[in-house]
């Protein structure tokens, strides 16, 4: 049985989940984003950015986990408080959203996604969260059907995201965490 975890990322992990989504993006968001999106992202701009995320987090509740296989740091989810609340969302106040969540492909299918799955609902159920939500690009498939294959369903939200060299539609997918 492999060695497999999920902890919680520290400022030495930032260049590997800067060097992860680049990977990830490249290889596995040829459909989602545009060319020239893809093309003009850099490990140092994506790593100066986990690194504000994991060393002075927006919030108190916002975190960025890693998950590893052995010794390599081989995906990563990053979750907080719920930013686009709905005024029809149920309890808005217990919910908490998930901004990103990558396994690199040639680690996919190991169980990496779910244990960060996981790890989110576990620490976020403490704080009274009931339910996580998390913005899926359509053209996402893979990510859909992840998500989808753990329960998680499409609650009829979409949004067009304007990147500045086209538009990225996302539906907004949740589930109910229990106690």
């Amino acid at each position: 049985m492999a060695d497999v975890s999920v902890r919680p990322a520290t400022a030495d992990d930032v260049t590997e989940l800067a060097r992860i989504q680049l990977d990830t993006w490249r290889l596995a968001y040829q459909t989602v984003l545009p060319a020239q999106i893809l093309q003009g992202l850099t490990t140092e701009e994506i790593a100066a950015s986990w690194h504000a995320a994991v060393t002075a987090p927006p919030s108190p509740s916002y975190s960025v986990l890693v998950a590893q296989e052995g010794q390599v740091r081989v995906g990563f989810a990053a979750f907080g408080p719920d930013a686009d609340r709905q005024p029809q969302d149920p309890d808005p106040q217990r919910t908490a959203a998930i901004s990103m969540l990558l396994v690199e492909p040639r680690w996919g299918r190991r169980g990496h996604g779910s244990r960060l799955l996981a790890a989110v609902a576990d620490l976020t159920r403490p704080a009274g969260v009931n339910r996580l939500v998390a913005w899926v690009p359509v053209a996402d498939t893979a990510s859909l059907q992840f998500y989808r294959s753990a329960g998680w369903e499409a609650d009829g939200l979409r949004r067009d995201l304007d990147t500045g060299v086209g538009t990225v539609t996302e539906l907004r997918l949740h589930t109910a965490i229990d106690d």
